[in-house]
This record gives structure tokens, C-alpha cells and sequence, in this order.
């Protein structure tokens, strides 16, 4: 590793974020590279981004490095994609290869381009903060240039679900096939010397799923966009109007409970309606509202900007999740953020996110989550309080700066540099 003690105090520190992929609109990484990318630069770091496509919209001062990939996903015949010079590239060779072989391999791949150009130049750097690629090159990255990895939900969950759900032997093989990578992610965690965890359910489950060492990661909460999601008085809520976000019809997300337990409020809650955040398809979810007759009160929304979303939760009379499990759990802290009263599981950090400004549920009972429906739908006093609760708990511990400072402080101590001095105030 090189020395890197020897930096001038009053030399901004020279960070690194990386990222396999980012796009800016679709899925969290790319929003969690702006944002943090952003309160580091706030806070007087010196930032650099290196991301394969899609690539992240930063804000200006920030260098974008691009690591272009082969991008398989987009190529009408990805088996025919490869080319000659392809063959020379490993990173390139690695990642034709589990496409077309039915696994996902963007993670290997981008370590292995970004090997090559910290080989190069990674003496423009004095850290790494990479947003969970975890693939096994890092762990070599980190003996040229300390590696810092944010953790933030363990994707063998996800694969579990995936597999136990499928429908035939040969769907679960295709599920265990595409979610190969994550063997390689437990490896990496176990090899990799320090992390910066969204959650506490994140840093244990991550250590529980992959064998690595929870003392070696910190937790550093995720902050929200507050300047869009914020109450508005002068907005009136809707009654009985009950919004969840579902982003895929995967078991993971609940959806089913949720719609399982608004079956059990037919009759005594008639005018209860759901709004969806997502998509509708053909699937388990269509097939579920078609059998409970429910498919008249449940609307679904999607293609919405976050000024949109904020604007459905300040009229919503009650946000859910009924999610199995959650490494952070964006979308009710949002709602939180609007005023919203919300109702989570007990999956994963659900719970560190609610805290005692929300109701909390066990993952998967119907019944519970019935119960708290009906209590919080018909008192309109326990809304008023909790709706204030969870909008001072969402200003205090959900901020971008503070996780900028958890990450900051993480960087400091692992190169060895003494915390700034604070200025006195006069």
C-alpha cells in the first residue's frame, strides 16, 4: 500500500468513489454516488467518480471517470458482441462470458478495469470508497490504495427468495446460475478490511450471509433528498388512502401480505384503497387482486418523478411496507419525510428506519398488519402524532452530511490522519 501519512494538514484528502454501474434515474446507485459524491464535496474532500455504464449525473467540480463496459444488456444478440480485440481483455473476456453463460458478471468485470487503471493511476488518489462491487480484484485494489465499501443489502436474500420462488428445476437452476456472483461477493467481504454498512441489519446479515467480521464495518445511515420530500400543510391528506412502493412483483417486497391484509378490511374499511408505486404485470400480484376481487381498489403508479412521489405521500392517510427484507428502506423514509404515518415489517432495517415514530409489524402476518391498518385508519389523532414523530426522526438521522461525516471520519482513521481541528465559535 503506499504511504499516504505524509499529507499536508491542509490538503484536501483525494477520494475515489467507484461504481459498477450508476444510473442516475433507475435503481440506487447511481442516486447514492451523486448524493454522497455531493457531501463530500460540501464537506471540502476532493472528489473523483470511476463508474461503468450508465453513468452517474454529479454535480459540477466532480471528475467523472468512465470504465466502459461491453454493456450486454443493451446489444440485440449479446452472444455475437464479442470481438477480437475482446479476447486480449480479461475483463472484457469475463464479462461476455457469464452473460452468455446465464450468469451476472458486471461486478468482476468492472473490478478487474478498475485494477487496471489504479495500476496507472491510482497516485492521484489517497482513498477508495466503492459502492458494493465486492468482487475479488478489490481486495488486491486495496493493497495499492485503501478500500473503503459501502454496504447495503445483501443480495443472497434476494437470491434465496429468487430460487425459492421459481416455478420449475430448471427457473431455480436459472436463478442460482444468474445470481453466481454472490459466492464471489462473500469471498470479497471476507477478504476486504473495512466497510461503511446503510444499516445495522446490513452490517449482520452481510456478516452473517458471508462470513465476514461485523467489527470491521461502521454504520453510517443513508440521508434523503429533503428539499423534495418535505410536508405540505396546505396539501389535505385523502381518507383511507393507503400508498406502498413496489418496484418488482417479487416476493421480497410484500406486496402480497399487504394485499392479503387489505382483503381482511374489505368489509369493515370499504372505502380502503391501495396505490402502488410500480408497475402492474402479468404475475403472481394480478393473479392475487383477480382472485380477492380487490383489483377495483388498488391503482397502480409508475414513471413518477420524486416530486410526484412526494406529492402522493402528503395525501396518503398511511404508507406500508410489507417488504421481507430491507438493507435501508428508501421508500418509507420518504413518506416519513412528507408526513406520512407509516406501517413497516420487521424485515431487516425496516425498523431502524421507523424507529417509534411508525408501527411495526412482523414480516409475512397478515393478521398484525390488518390490525395496524384498521387502528391507524380509524384514529386520526395517532396519525396527527405520528405523522409528527416521524418527520423530526427523518430531519435528525437521515442527512446526507452525516453520512459524508460517518464516511469522512472512516477515511481519516484508515489512513492514520488525525480528526480536523473544530474552529470555536466566537
Amino acid at each position: 500500500m503506499k504511504d499516504v501519512l505524509d499529507l499536508a494538514p491542509s490538503a484536501p484528502l483525494r477520494v475515489l468513489v467507484t461504481s459498477y454501474r450508476s444510473h442516475p434515474h433507475v435503481g440506487g446507485q447511481g442516486v447514492y454516488v451523486r448524493e454522497l459524491t455531493r457531501a463530500l464535496k460540501n464537506a471540502g474532500v476532493q472528489v473523483s467518480v470511476a463508474s461503468g455504464p450508465p453513468y452517474p449525473e454529479l454535480d459540477d467540480g466532480i471528475e467523472l471517470i468512465t470504465l466502459p463496459s461491453l454493456d450486454l444488456f443493451t446489444v440485440d444478440n449479446a452472444m455475437l458482441a464479442l470481438r477480437w480485440n475482446h479476447l486480449f481483455n480479461a475483463a472484457d473476456r469475463a464479462e461476455w462470458l457469464a452473460h452468455n453463460t446465464g450468469a451476472f458478471g458486471e461486478m468482476t468485470a468492472f473490478a478487474l478495469r478498475l485494477e487496471a487503471f489504479i495500476a496507472r493511476e491510482g497516485h492521484r488518489f489517497d482513498i477508495i470508497h466503492d459502492n458494493q462491487t465486492l468482487a475479488m480484484p478489490m481486495a488486491r485494489i486495496d493493497a495499492q490504495v485503501p478500500v473503503v465499501t459501502t454496504l447495503h443489502h445483501p443480495i443472497a436474500i434476494d437470491r434465496d427468495f429468487a430460487v425459492a420462488g421459481a416455478e420449475t428445476p430448471l427457473r431455480k437452476l436459472l436463478a442460482w446460475r444468474w445470481h453466481s456472483f454472490v459466492n464471489e461477493q462473500a469471498r470479497a467481504a471476507r477478504a476486504l478490511p473495512r466497510f461503511l454498512a446503510v444499516s445495522d441489519a446490513a452490517r449482520q446479515h452481510y456478516a452473517a450471509r458471508s462470513g465476514m467480521d461485523a467489527t470491521r464495518a461502521r454504520i453510517a445511515y443513508n440521508g434523503i433528498d429533503h428539499n423534495s420530500f418535505c410536508p405540505d400543510l396546505t396539501v389535505p391528506r385523502e381518507d383511507n388512502l393507503i400508498v406502498a412502493s413496489a418496484s418488482a412483483d417479487v416476493p421480497i417486497k410484500g406486496l402480497d401480505v399487504l394485499i392479503a391484509a387489505l382483503s381482511k378490511l374489505a368489509d369493515t374499511r370499504p372505502d380502503a384503497r391501495l396505490t402502488v408505486i410500480g408497475a402492474l404485470r402479468d404475475g403472481p400480484t394480478k393473479t392475487m387482486l383477480e382472485r380477492t376481487g380487490l383489483a377495483s381498489r388498488v391503482d397502480f403508479v409508475s414513471g413518477l418523478k420524486r416530486e410526484e412521489i412526494a406529492a402522493l405521500h402528503r395525501r396518503a392517510t398511511v404508507f406500508v411496507s410489507a417488504s421481507r427484507f430491507e438493507g435501508f428502506g428508501f421508500p418509507p423514509a420518504e413518506a416519513m419525510a412528507c408526513g406520512a404515518p407509516v406501517i413497516v415489517s420487521d424485515g431487516g432495517a425496516l425498523p431502524e428506519v421507523a424507529g417509534d415514530a411508525g408501527i411495526i409489524t412482523p414480516v409475512g402476518d397478515v393478521d398484525a398488519l390488518a390490525e395496524a391498518l384498521n387502528t391507524v385508519l380509524g384514529d386520526a389523532d395517532l396519525r396527527a402524532r405520528m405523522s409528527r414523530a416521524g418527520i423530526n426522526r427523518v430531519r435528525t438521522l437521515f442527512r446526507w452530511e452525516l453520512h459524508a461525516e460517518a464516511a469522512i471520519s472512516l477515511y481519516r482513521d484508515t489512513l492514520g490522519l488525525a480528526a480536523p481541528e473544530k474552529v470555536r465559535a466566537a
